[in-house]
């Protein structure tokens, strides 16, 4: 694939369109990871306007695109990820919470019909105490997922189902109700 393919794919990777509560932002992608890079944020509220909205999680997917692929990747396309998401402490306490983030994230691709080789990534938990004049701020817990994978792709426009599971990965993880199944999403262009 060279530079006029991979801008014709993300012409038609910038269609596509997340359920409301997740707004994407096209942001600089990293230069020196691969030949090719394109990079999406992610910032999901509870779906509610004014001071009513409540930001539940945030992220960064990275597309990396390497012709003739490397060798750790096992493949020519890199799907790179970070989500970080509030949650309760009492879930933060929980021994399988890396378990069970690792398994929504591996879920979220599987879901929506992707094929992949080579996944890595963390789970990590991050709780907060605060102390003196912070102290009325209650205590704060996090949880982290990093991930990358290789996508199986015969075709690369597939590589949009990717970026609808990490997108599902997200709401996923900032406790979004799921989209009932045959129940279609009233979607509105939400892009900063």
């Amino acid at each position: 694939m060279d530079s006029l393919a991979f801008e014709r794919l993300l012409v038609h990777l910038r269609t596509f369109t997340p359920r409301t509560e997740i707004v994407l932002e096209e942001v600089p992608a990293p230069q020196k990871l691969a030949t090719y890079a394109f990079a999406f944020s992610a910032d999901v509220s509870n779906g509610l306007i004014g001071e009513a909205e409540d930001e539940l999680a945030s992220g960064r997917f990275v597309l990396l695109h390497e012709p003739g692929g490397q060798d750790t990747w096992e493949g020519e396309f890199r799907c790179v990820t970070f989500v970080r998401a509030d949650i309760d402490p009492v879930m933060q306490e929980d021994p399988l919470l890396p378990e069970v983030g690792w398994s929504w994230f591996l879920d979220s691709l599987s879901q929506t019909g992707c094929e992949f080789v080579a996944p890595s990534g963390t789970v990590t938990r991050v709780s907060s105490a605060s102390f003196g004049k912070l102290s009325p701020r209650h205590d704060e817990s996090e949880l982290e997922i990093r991930a990358s994978w290789t996508p199986i792709v015969t075709d690369s426009l597939e590589l949009i189902k990717h970026i609808e599971g990490w997108c599902n990965l997200i709401a996923e993880v900032s406790g979004l109700a799921p989209v009932p199944e045959g129940v279609s999403a009233i979607l509105s262009a939400r892009r900063k």
